[in-house]
């Protein structure tokens, strides 16, 4: 056994200079960690470091018919081996029957949700690289399987550097060439307080039918990362946080810009909840940070390079950023080097044309 995990780790491993396409790059790594670590469910799901809610996810059929209640325990009711806490944890990587002591049942999601689906245990993973999340793994056993062993545990710990090294890397690519992607109205969708579709615009429908392809969902589901924002404002309606709302989460279209997935809950005459979704083309500010860490900027480099696109000069930057023209140089230079340009004009130009980043939108605290 120890042999094959060595070659699934090197093939695992290897993925990285032979896959480009996310959902591919997970369902591949699932074929083989399934011949090490075997499983009978799973969801893999890729997140907005930003926010930790999900812009897509790997799902079989055993999983997919208990997924929204999965989500209701990860956002709303809580439970053992939250995504949250093993985001934030030296050791990212934990099994229910580890975390419960053996005893399953103390887990209210292993009672209500996983034990009538056939399932008992489950192994959970963040993908976490240089301090920043990128992904979660979650495996399933059904009860007529073992528990998963911790030899097991520390084979898949093993792998999540190299694959959340390249989770980053697939969600930070560059775009090689120019995106030509016209201005459009944002999606407006209605969802039911059980998250099913109540009313949308032709936008949102666009969007629905879009992500559905991604995810190789029917048109009865409502997509992972929708299903994310309304789980998350849903919680913070509970905890009457109203201010700075987290319920957001940023993806990259395939060959295109960002997109920015947001939701609110409703509050009417009548009893049910209901929640709005926004599905819109992300604003500079909400793609900045993805931008500075796909070129690898300092926190002092991006403040730079919000300037730059804001038109500020290098006095007009020193002042705001209370540093002398000679320090803002010696950015710009730095700046330059890691984006591949030689001057600011060709850096806003390939900000504008690679990003759909323009100027008008740009509504930065400076």
């Amino acid at each position: 056994m120890a042999r094959n995990r060595q070659a699934i780790y090197s093939k695992i491993d290897s993925l990285a200079t032979k896959t480009t396409h996310s959902q591919v790059y997970r369902e591949t790594i699932l074929t083989l960690l399934r011949e090490a670590v075997p499983f009978d469910g799973v969801c893999f799901t890729t997140v907005d470091p930003n926010t930790l809610l999900s812009t897509g996810a790997v799902t079989d059929d055993g999983i997919e018919s208990i997924h929204a209640q999965l989500f209701e325990y990860e956002y709303v009711r809580g439970d053992f081996n939250s995504f949250d806490q093993l985001s934030r944890s030296q050791d990212p990587i934990a099994t229910l029957s580890g975390a419960t002591g053996g005893q399953l049942e103390r887990s209210s999601k292993y009672r209500n949700v996983l034990l009538p689906a056939g399932y008992h245990d489950e192994l959970k993973a963040a993908m976490l690289w240089n301090g920043a999340c990128w992904g979660f793994l979650t495996l399933f056993r059904k009860v007529n399987s073992p528990l998963f062993q911790e030899d097991e545990r520390q084979f898949v710990a093993s792998l999540i550097p190299s694959i959340a090294r390249h989770l980053r890397k697939l969600a930070l690519a560059i775009p090689e060439q120019e995106v030509a992607w016209l201005e459009q109205e944002p999606g407006i969708l209605i969802l039911t307080d059980h998250l099913s579709r109540s009313s949308s615009n032709l936008q949102a429908d666009h969007w629905l039918s879009l992500f559905r392809t991604w995810e190789g969902i029917d048109d009865n589901t409502i997509p992972r990362p929708i299903r994310a924002v309304c789980s998350r404002a849903l919680a913070e309606m509970d905890k009457n946080i109203e201010l700075k709302s987290s319920a957001k989460t940023c993806i990259r279209i395939p060959e295109g810009p960002y997109l920015m997935i947001r939701a609110t809950v409703l509050q009417g005459s009548v009893a049910t909840k209901q929640f709005a979704v926004w599905i819109e083309l992300a604003k500079p500010s909400d793609i900045f940070p993805m931008i500075s860490e796909a070129y690898g900027l300092s926190e002092r480099e991006k403040q730079v390079l919000e300037r730059i696109v804001r038109g500020f000069s290098t006095k007009e930057i020193a002042e705001t950023m209370y540093i002398s023209a000679y320090t803002v140089q010696d950015h710009l230079k730095s700046i330059f080097l890691k984006t591949g340009v030689t001057s600011r004009r060709e850096l806003t130009w390939q900000l504008y044309s690679r990003f759909s980043v323009h100027l008008d939108d740009l509504n930065m605290n400076v």
